[in-house]
């Protein structure tokens, strides 16, 4: 029986880093789609991963989920060495992956989409009873409010209201760490708001999350930090807050801006 937890984590004011990435290399044959990567996930802060098609990001989260297996580099989890050789292990870590298709089954109700292949059973038989209590809880602790029932079939779903369920599924596993593929670009104006409130709470809660976003008015509504990726380097990480729309650009688009980026003391 998968083992679930209907408390999230609370933030712990002051922490450090959860994971971290150090010189991360990665090729397919000829192509060097990673080069030299740093990258680190806080606890209670959203990460926002942004850069231009093909800058690498795909490919850095995918590592992260133990998808790819890196080339080179060192991946550590709460300060210590880690190795991934698959989801399972990235799993057992509590690092959950939201992605664009959020692999939803649109037969399904709620409940049966957040427990997909990790049912619960008793005495040989599915637990229906104890998966929509802990399902009602955990969309209650991410004070969800747009969802009439847990047993409306996700075809009959909003974009946001099928965000949701995925987003609510990734942290019903005693997750660490979510990272959501670009969770608002198919939605609404009002979609996008409900998931990106979402989104904040996650990370209140005291996940580690991971925006990945080609909408820098998301990122810079809902983001602590935002990481950049240009030609498959991570040209900075900085605190949200130190940094305006067009320096941003910049960097998704030439590398560097002022001080920042490849050719800057930042970087």
């Amino acid at each position: 029986m998968a083992t679930t937890s209907t408390e999230l984590p609370q933030p712990t004011a002051g922490t450090g880093p959860l994971l971290q990435l150090r010189g991360i290399q990665k090729s397919f044959g000829a192509v060097h789609v990673l080069r030299g990567v740093d990258f680190s996930i806080t606890p209670g802060r959203v990460t926002a991963l942004v850069g231009d098609n093909g800058a690498g990001k795909s490919t850095l989260i995918k590592g992260i989920a133990g998808i790819h297996a890196f080339d080179e580099g060192e991946y550590l989890f709460d300060g210590r060495p880690v190795t991934v050789h698959g989801p399972k292990d990235s799993s057992a870590l509590g690092i959950e992956v939201v992605y664009q298709d959020l692999a939803l089954c649109d037969n399904l109700d709620v409940v049966h989409n957040m427990f997909l292949g990790r049912e619960l059973t008793r005495a040989g038989r599915l637990d229906e009873a104890a998966m929509e209590t802990r399902a009602k809880e955990v969309l209650q602790g991410l004070s969800v409010r747009t969802l009439k029932s847990v047993r409306t079939v996700v075809a009959s779903l909003s974009g946001g209201q099928r965000q949701t369920v995925a987003i609510a599924r990734a942290v019903l596993w005693n997750s660490r760490i979510v990272i959501l593929d670009e969770p608002t670009a198919a939605l609404g104006v009002a979609q996008t708001e409900q998931v990106l409130k979402l989104v904040r709470r996650l990370a209140d809660r005291g996940l580690g999350v991971v925006l990945i976003s080609h909408n820098l008015n998301d990122v810079f509504q809902v983001a602590d930090d935002i990481a950049v990726l240009y030609l498959g380097q991570m040209v900075a990480q900085v605190d949200a807050r130190s940094v305006n729309n067009s320096q941003v650009v910049e960097l998704i688009t030439t590398g560097r801006s002022g001080d920042l980026g490849m050719q800057g003391g930042a970087a």
